[in-house]
This record gives C-alpha cells, sequence and structure tokens, in this order.
C-alpha cells in the first residue's frame, strides 16, 4: 500500500525525454498558487481598509491585474522547482517582453502612481490645484488620469504620473479656503493711513471674502513712481477667485476717485542734449 502511494505521487504526468512532471509537482503548483492566493488576499485587506469606498473599488481593479501578474510568475517559478526547463520559453520571449516593455513604460508609470495616489491620500476629489500654471478643481481620479475642470469651465485630462515627477501644488491641502491679494500703486504724498482704510473697506465689502479671516494691508514698496501696496485676504472659493478680485479692483477704482487718491502710471524725465556742429 505504501509502495502504491509513493507510485502515484511520482506518476510521470508528461512523458517526455527532457521533463519530468510528477503527481507531486502538481500538488506542489497547486500549493504554491493556493498559498500566493491567500497572501495577496491578505494584502488587498490590509492596504484597503483604511480607504474610501470610491478608493477601494479603483485599488481592487487594479490589484486585480497585478493578481495575475504575480500568478504567472509564481506558476513559471512553480514549474522551474518541478524540474521544467522554462529557460528555452523565456528566451524566446525575451524580445517580446522587452518591446512591450518599452511601449507600456509610460502606461505603468501613470498607474503605478495612480496607485501611490490612492495609497497616501494626496489628491481628493474637490481639491484646487495648480499644474503647470493652470489652476482647476479636481473632478475625478482614475488609476491612469485625474480630470480637473479649470476656471474657464475646460477639462484637463493629466497623466498620473505628472503627479510624481512635476511641482503639484494644491491650494485645498491645509484648508478649503485660499489667501488671495490685490496689489495697487499710488502716487506719491497720498495719505497712506486713508489708503490703508480704503483698501480694508473695499475688501470688506465683497461677496466671496471670508470676513472673519483677517484682512492684511501690507506697504510693499517705495517704487519708481509709485509707493506700492498690497492688500492679502481669504476667499471661501479659490475658483472663485478671479471674479472676486475683479470686483475688489472696481470697488478700490471708485472709492480711490471719490477720496481723491491717484493711481500714477509711470512716468520718466527725457533729457535731450543737442551738439552744435562746428562751423567750417
Amino acid at each position: 500500500m505504501k509502495q502504491e502511494i509513493i507510485d502515484f505521487f511520482y506518476y510521470d504526468l508528461i512523458p517526455a525525454k527532457n521533463i519530468s512532471f510528477t503527481v507531486l509537482n502538481l500538488f506542489f503548483m497547486i500549493i504554491t498558487l493556493a498559498f500566493t492566493g491567500v497572501i495577496l488576499k491578505l494584502i488587498r485587506k490590509v492596504i484597503t481598509r483604511k480607504l474610501p469606498i470610491d478608493d477601494q473599488n479603483k485599488f481592487i481593479s487594479i490589484f486585480q491585474f497585478i493578481r495575475y501578474i504575480i500568478y504567472v510568475f509564481v506558476f513559471l517559478f512553480s514549474l522551474n522547482a518541478s524540474g521544467i526547463d522554462i529557460s528555452l520559453f523565456l528566451t524566446a520571449s525575451a524580445a517580446l517582453f522587452v518591446g512591450v516593455g518599452f511601449a507600456m513604460q509610460t502606461f505603468f508609470q501613470d498607474l503605478i502612481s495612480g496607485i501611490l495616489m490612492i495609497l497616501d491620500q494626496s489628491l481628493h476629489i474637490g481639491d484646487i490645484i495648480e499644474v503647470d500654471g493652470k489652476v482647476g478643481q479636481v473632478k475625478e481620479i482614475k488609476l491612469r488620469t485625474t480630470r480637473m475642470i479649470t476656471r474657464n469651465d475646460r477639462v484637463m485630462v493629466i497623466p498620473n504620473h505628472k503627479f510624481m515627477t512635476d511641482v503639484l501644488f494644491n491650494w485645498t491641502q491645509n484648508s478649503v479656503i485660499n489667501r488671495e491679494q490685490v496689489s495697487i500703486g499710488v502716487a506719491y504724498g497720498s495719505n497712506v493711513v486713508l489708503v490703508k482704510k480704503l483698501l480694508e473697506e473695499c475688501v470688506h465689502n465683497v461677496k466671496g471674502v471670508v470676513i472673519s479671516k483677517p484682512i492684511t494691508v501690507l506697504f510693499e514698496d517705495f517704487a519708481d513712481s509709485s509707493l506700492n501696496f498690497s492688500v492679502y485676504f481669504y476667499v471661501n472659493n479659490g475658483m472663485k477667485s478671479p471674479s472676486i478680485k475683479s470686483e475688489i479692483r472696481f470697488k478700490i477704482d471708485e472709492a480711490f476717485r471719490k477720496n481723491n487718491v491717484s493711481i500714477p502710471f509711470p512716468q520718466r524725465d527725457i533729457h535731450i542734449i543737442t551738439q552744435k556742429q562746428n562751423e567750417a
């Protein structure tokens, strides 16, 4: 009986001269694949347990693809451990693998970047970001691309690898409100105390400015033709900052006209020197 069991496990399933694949090898392969599946399932649960539902679904979809790749490698390892020479298969497929690798290099960069973004939660739907000088609000985060709506209502599709390689400004990372500023110059001799008061009043009366946050006026510089001021304030929607700042400029212009505060334009003094020609 014992000998029959031994003979059964060492029964050659592939009767070939250079290949030896027994029932024992088959059991080893099944156990290895099953153990791999348990480990992958445990890893998936550990990673996704603290993620939001939407991000969990995104990660699981790409994890399925990664799992298939791991199964292929485990299968090849099992064959090799069973005594089957897979070097010929790998050699014949090397050129194909290299070509596919080059063709999908950027694709995998985007996928890996998308996975990292999901795991570290560095970007969320609704965040206001600045990429390549464009400001917009994130509307959709996928595994390969991120979509945002710019201030002029255009859709900008961003490959996820740009978030890993380029500088990203997340305006709402620390808070949902944004700090903005409006700068202006007044003529020399102007009442700077009055200028400060007018700037504060103009900002305070504009819809969209967060009144509970401080409004700060700074005397920035003594410029060539003007005294430069900047007023700093907070807005509750960074996407509307251009219209809010425009409204503030309208109010500043109106207030300065009523109070005889001049906004100078650059002036230059030109001295023309003429030289009399010597008489012959």
